[in-house]
């Protein structure tokens, strides 16, 4: 096991049942298929999309205190 994955389940190992059940799911589903098929983009995203991509082709990445400011937003 990779030292990546290790600490993605020791996080989802502190997350309520239903959470790790969920995960659990899309981890079975993810490993189970041979090719992961893209998901459709919506024209009104494609620019932001793009843009993304170059940003993390440039390794320009938020910072931790940027995703920590966004995941504050949301009611975990």
């Amino acid at each position: 096991m990779t030292k990546l994955l290790d600490e993605a389940l020791a996080a989802v190992r502190r997350l309520p049942a239903d959470a790790q059940d969920e995960i659990a799911r899309a981890m079975l589903s993810l490993a189970a298929s041979d090719e992961v098929e893209a998901e459709p983009i919506d024209p009104e995203h494609l620019a932001d999309v793009l843009e993304s991509l170059a940003e993390a082709r440039r390794r320009e990445y938020a910072t931790d205190a940027a995703v920590e400011a966004a995941f504050r937003r949301f009611d975990l």
